[in-house]
């Protein structure tokens, strides 16, 4: 996916970046030693070989001049908290980070490498129907289980892992749906409502966040694409940066549950261990639902898209969401 937050480098940066984390004596002495991953929408990343063979991946943060979305802000530096989150409290594979650069002298931007996960992503694999369905059906399973042993890991207060925190969930979850709709103010993005429209909604069920009282660490994007699988196991969860403090139900893998396009959640919801949701639970998680489509719609404006396949996409979701809403399902 294209946008304007991907900060490419030359390939004279990458060889400085190179042997500042791995030492110059592994610099690749060909000129094919770097290929662009583009298969995500917010950093860029490089599949990078050294000279010995052996191949890392290199993540870059959007350049520093560049608009991003307010909880973008430093994500990079949330993504790397997630990641020694859960390598180290958890069994859920996640890749090694071999280096961080955060000091901005070589690239104005915060970057690290990590370990080459060689194996399928999970999402496209499934997609491009290389993967059969009994296949897709218990590696969805075991991404549900994966997922809620990484909610096993308690934070110290809600919202962004590095904080600012918040001490209860409604508090953490309404500034982050607020910070969305102030976003969009600022681009003047059209959300088919008045932003006001969006906040009743919020403060009319809020009450429903009142039943989370413990701060668990909750990955939000992942999801089958952002997984890596190999002879039918995963074995690596990716893309930890947009992971926050607070309640399990926003996992991406429920998504389904409002959104048909994101497809049947059920043998997520086994291996995540959970059943039929309750009345409040199914309001909070219609509260998540709709708090994604105001990003996907937003987001489109802070990443410089040139069609209108995302936002069209988003609106009609967040219609839809606000429709049920009106209509009075929780």
């Amino acid at each position: 996916m294209e946008s304007v937050t991907k900060n490419r480098q030359t390939a004279a940066t990458l060889r400085t970046l190179i042997a500042r984390a791995y030492g110059a004596d592994r610099l690749p002495t060909d000129d094919d030693f770097a290929h662009e991953i583009t298969e995500g929408w917010f950093n860029v990343a490089y599949r990078i070989t050294l000279r010995d063979g052996e191949r890392v991946v290199l993540k870059i943060a959007p350049p520093a001049g560049v608009d991003v979305l307010t909880r973008e802000v430093g994500m990079m530096r949330a993504e790397l908290e997630a990641m020694r989150l859960v390598s180290t409290r958890t069994t859920v594979p996640v890749p090694r980070v071999d280096h961080v650069d955060l000091t901005h002298e070589v690239v104005d931007a915060d970057l690290f490498f990590m370990e080459y996960i060689d194996a399928d992503n999970f999402g496209f694999a499934a997609a491009d129907g290389r993967l059969g369905a009994e296949v897709v059906a218990i590696a969805t399973r075991e991404l549900g289980a994966m997922n809620r042993e990484i909610n096993s890991i308690v934070g110290p207060h809600f919202g962004p892992l590095l904080g600012p925190g918040a001490a209860t969930w409604r508090e953490a979850f309404t500034t982050m749906v607020e910070d969305t709709l102030v976003d969009g103010e600022r681009v003047r993005i059209d959300l088919g409502r008045h932003p006001d429209a969006f906040r009743a909604v919020l403060a009319n069920h809020a009450d429903t966040l009142d039943g989370v009282t413990v701060p668990r660490l909750v990955e939000v994007d992942l999801w089958t694409k952002n997984s890596m699988i190999r002879d039918g196991r995963i074995v690596a969860i990716l893309d930890h940066e947009r992971a926050i403090y607070g309640d399990p139900l926003m996992e991406a893998g429920l998504t389904g549950l409002d959104m048909p396009a994101f497809g049947d959640p059920s043998d997520f919801m086994a291996g995540f261990g959970l059943g039929a949701l309750d009345a409040e639970q199914r309001t909070r998680r219609r509260l998540y639902s709709l708090y994604l489509a105001l990003i996907m719609v937003v987001e489109t404006k802070y990443r410089g898209h040139t069609d209108t396949e995302v936002y069209d996409f988003g609106r009609r979701e967040l219609d839809a969401l606000m429709e049920r809403f009106a209509a009075g399902e929780g």
